[in-house]
């Protein structure tokens, strides 16, 4: 048997993952408020989402400190 490490989220959770990025964005200022900032965003709360983490507002919090400074 082989075991998938790729989590799978529903259509609704990712709706809102969606809002929590839009949010996080939001948060940030609008010199970082770039397309590959948006990215790192965004992978920021994938990675955290898939790890178990289900709390929006910890998922804002750790998008918002990964693009406070933008993208390197």
């Amino acid at each position: 048997m082989t075991i998938d490490p790729t989590p799978k989220f529903d259509a609704n959770y990712v709706a809102t993952l969606r809002l929590v990025l839009d949010m996080a964005v939001e948060r940030i200022a609008v010199q970082h408020r770039t397309p590959a900032t948006k990215a790192m965003m965004a992978e920021t709360i994938m990675r955290h989402a898939a790890g178990g983490i289900t709390d929006t507002h910890a998922l804002m919090s750790h998008a918002v400190s990964a693009g406070a400074n933008g993208a390197p």
